[in-house]
Parts: C-alpha cells; structure tokens; sequence
C-alpha cells in the first residue's frame, strides 16, 4: 500500500491524476494539496509518503524555487515534478534540484501510470521524446552537470552502450533487462560499471550528460 500526495491547485486535476493512482495502485492512500504552504506542513505530518507529486505552477511555488524548499524541509521523501510545462531546459534543472522524474500533464493515462510505477520502483522517469529532442539546453544548467567526452564513451562496451541508450530513454532496470534479454541484475552491474566509467555519482547524471548522444554512431564502432 502507498501514501501518495498530489499538490496542485486545479481540482479537477487533483481528480483525475487521482483516480489514475487508484486505477493503477489499489489500497494507495491519497493525501491533497493545492499551495506550497499547505503541502510543507503536510509533509511534516506524515513523513512516510512515497511520493509527492508536484505542480510547478500552484500558489507559493515560484517555479522550480518552490522544489528547491521542499527538498530542503522534507529531504527523505521523493518529489516528481507533475505539469504542464514542456521546456527540456525546464525538466533537467527540476532533476538537477532533486526531483526523481518529471511526468507532463499532457501524456496519456497508460503513460501516467507506467511513469508513477517506475518511480516508485526507485527509478527516475524522464518523458524521453522532450529529452531526446535536439538541442543541447541542458549545458547551460545551473549547476553545469557533467560533460562526457568522446574518450569517456569509447571505453564502453556495446552492451553498456545499449544499456545507457535505453537509461536516457527513462527506462527502468527491469524494462532494460527486458528489452535487452539479460537479467536484471546483470544490468545493474552494467550501470554501476557506466556511472564508473562516465565519472558520475548517480544514475540522474549519466542520463542528462548523454540525453544528446548518437548511440547508433558509437554502436556502429563495436
């Protein structure tokens, strides 16, 4: 069973994000907000959420400052950014401040909740048509993340190539394992190896740093 929070402030969203969750999560407890105010006290009364999902655009957010607050006063719960908003500039610096993953308003139910299962499975969701779309805005974050570089790349095996491919696309372990026809705990080993050999902490920062790559270029080399 799941403790879930939706902070927004249109009713009828709240409505029907919520009985998308209910759809897809059976005996989920959903708890709602509709201000920053409100939902920072919410959070200090029940500290065993899941998982918050957000609005950027509701009363006292200030966009993504309203994000920065809340992982800063309730650290241990895990915030995915839910709006309307489609900027690719926008979704990587919500990530880069701490969100597990950015789920737009416009994507289709079945999307929504595949999206809302992988991060509560532990994984990061990117909606991966706005991120791989050309462009290379997320050079410009704030906190300038990590540039791979060519030499970097090539020290990746084929196998570890496909796997972060399918990384940049918001996949999960699981749904690489599946796609790929390894097991799961193999491409674990296949991450771990990657964020290794990219020289990056998290699995956040390699897919930003390669959201621009050809994979099939470097593929086509092994």
């Amino acid at each position: 069973m799941y403790k879930l929070l939706i902070a927004d402030d249109h009713p009828l969203f709240r409505e029907a994000i919520g009985r998308v969750i209910r759809d897809g999560f059976t005996d989920t407890e959903i708890l709602e907000t509709q201000d920053l105010d409100s939902t920072l006290a919410l959070t200090q009364q029940h500290d065993d959420l899941d998982l918050i999902l957000l609005d950027l655009n509701m009363p006292g957010m200030h966009g993504l400052s309203g994000l920065i607050q809340l992982r800063n006063e309730a650290p241990t719960i895990p915030v995915v950014i839910i709006s309307a908003e489609e900027e690719k500039q926008v979704i990587l610096q919500a990530v880069t401040y701490g969100a597990v993953g950015f789920i737009t308003k416009s994507s289709p139910r079945e999307q929504m909740t595949q999206a809302i299962a992988q991060i509560l499975d532990g994984n990061i969701y990117l909606p991966s048509d706005i991120i791989r779309a050309s462009g290379g805005a997320q050079r410009n974050s704030p906190r300038g993340e990590h540039t791979i570089t060519t030499q970097q790349l090539e020290t990746l095996t084929r196998k570890q190539l496909q796997v972060l491919e399918h990384m940049t696309r918001g996949e999960s372990n699981k749904m690489i394992a599946y796609h790929l026809d390894i097991a799961e705990t193999t491409v674990k080993a296949h991450v771990s190896a990657i964020l290794r050999k990219l020289g990056v902490h998290n699995r956040v920062q390699a897919i930003l740093s390669a959201s621009d790559i050809d994979f099939s270029a470097y593929l086509r080399k092994h």
